[in-house]
């Protein structure tokens, strides 16, 4: 959609729930080819308003001149009239414009798909969001105020309505400058009655509308033969009253009751024992086995852990995929009863309530808040995470020297660790007797030649400064 048909304050907000319609409908082959009349029951809205909203996007624009929807009349050979052909103008290079879910056109009443598309196109760009800002977009309609911005109470209030939809989250005092931080989703986070547009009245209007024939090939059947729309039909609908007996199916009875006979307080399988809902069974597909022999207490619980859930707006099918997906990472199951209550069940993640275990589930994206929370945690002293010291070498054990010999005794073999020994430990006293008892070649080979050379300069009457290089 066209950012001009969002922050124009000359088009209505119906023309925005038209144009997604019409757009949707011209991606065909043939283009879009719906008569007004099943425009008007595709969007729960009265003829008259699709009228006035097509008057809007088929004339050039007040303002720059811009036609938005480009309509084809058309007529059979035989002079009959065919329903129009309509396509949208295809968008420039350079123009800003912002995707937006056909579905939500259908879902939500013109003035909240506005403000829809407004925070759709805030949270791409990734501006910030205030009252004031909404207000220059959403204006008054008509009456005395047409054309003046909403107030801020007003704006408060359709906040609110559309974060009630489950199609965008308000994240309070979150946004920049303590501003709320607004987030638009693909899709509604929980499933919500569409609300009719009613503010053109109910029924159809004879005086708007084109005369022709409708073309049989749209994305879907009528549903009334009379064709003025879902509002009315809804209206007449007649409820049923008092209690509706939906007693459990064989299927349900055999398989809650498929313990072992006489276990205790297993549901038997005549249904007489205490058994699950058909809803509850379903949630509870991928660990039906882990029930066997459950008490009759803890089945009460869990029917009743999955009512509260279900009642909060979490899907069933969010509950058995996160059933599933938890089961598959667990080695050994014990307690079945106490594993499905204790860590099949429970919701882990933030505040959000799409949040399942740190992952957006209607995106499949990370949670921010939780990467926030996981950043901002204090990190731990630096001595923990220090590696522990690595462990200093032992000392080598120190060797005796060997006893002395003689005077022309043979030198002892001696290994290398020894040597090195005696070579520490050696006195000038103990490099002479070497040299005295195995002579200056085999004290040589014990404690080195620069050693015994020394030893043999001394012995010979040089001093040390005067003592030659031993080679």
């Amino acid at each position: 959609m066209p950012l001009r048909l969002v922050v124009g304050v000359q088009y209505s907000d119906a023309a925005l729930a038209v144009y997604i319609k019409i757009a949707a409908l011209a991606l065909r082959r043939e283009g879009c080819t719906a008569r007004v009349e099943t425009l008007a029951e595709y969007l729960d809205m009265s003829k008259s308003s699709v009228e006035r909203a097509l008057r809007q996007l088929t004339r050039p624009d007040q303002v720059d001149g811009v036609t938005e929807v480009i309509t084809t009349r058309r007529t059979k050979r035989g002079g009959q009239g065919d329903s129009a052909h309509r396509i949208v103008r295809q968008a420039e290079d350079d123009e800003l414009f912002v995707w937006l879910p056909a579905r939500a056109a259908i879902a939500l009443p013109p003035r909240l798909l506005r403000l829809y598309a407004l925070i759709t196109y805030a949270q791409t760009r990734r501006q910030p969001l205030a009252y004031s800002d909404m207000g220059g977009v959403l204006v008054h309609q008509g009456g005395r105020s047409a054309g003046e911005p909403l107030g801020d109470r007003q704006i408060a209030r359709l906040v609110e309505e559309l974060a009630a939809t489950g199609w965008a989250t308000v994240r309070e005092r979150e946004g920049l400058q303590g501003r709320h931080a607004y987030e638009a989703h693909l899709r509604p986070l929980h499933a919500v009655a569409a609300s009719p547009d009613i503010h053109d009245g109910s029924g159809p209007d004879d005086h708007d509308g084109s005369l022709s024939e409708e073309d049989p090939r749209i994305d879907r059947l009528k549903t009334s033969a009379g064709g003025s729309g879902g509002i009315r039909r809804r209206r007449l609908q007649e409820v049923a009253r008092g209690p509706v007996d939906n007693p459990p199916s064989d299927t349900f009875r055999t398989a809650r009751g498929q313990g072992p006979s006489g276990a205790k307080g297993g549901s038997s399988g005549d249904g007489s024992g205490p058994s699950l809902s058909a809803r509850a069974w379903s949630v509870l597909e991928p660990v039906r086995h882990l029930l066997d022999g459950i008490r009759p207490f803890v089945l009460r619980r869990i029917e009743a852990e999955i009512s509260t859930q279900l009642a909060a707006g979490t899907g069933a099918r969010r509950i058995t995929e996160r059933l599933q997906r938890r089961y598959a990472t667990t080695t050994t199951v014990r307690d079945g009863g106490r594993w499905i209550l204790g860590a099949g069940l429970p919701r882990h993640g933030c505040g959000l309530r799409e949040c399942e275990d740190g992952v957006l589930w209607h995106t499949g994206q990370t949670c921010q808040v939780c990467l926030d929370i996981a950043l901002c945690a204090p990190a731990p002293a630096a001595e923990e995470n220090q590696p522990p010291p690595a462990p200093e070498p032992a000392a080598p054990v120190p060797v005796p020297p060997p006893p002395p010999l003689p005077a022309g005794a043979a030198a002892p073999e001696l290994t290398r660790v020894q040597r090195l020994a005696l070579r520490e430990t050696a006195t000038p006293d103990s490099v002479r007797a070497a040299i005295t008892a195995y002579g200056p070649a085999a004290a040589g080979r014990i404690y080195g030649l620069q050693r015994v050379a020394q030893e043999l300069n001394r012995l010979d009457g040089y001093g040390p400064e005067e003592a030659p290089d031993a080679h």
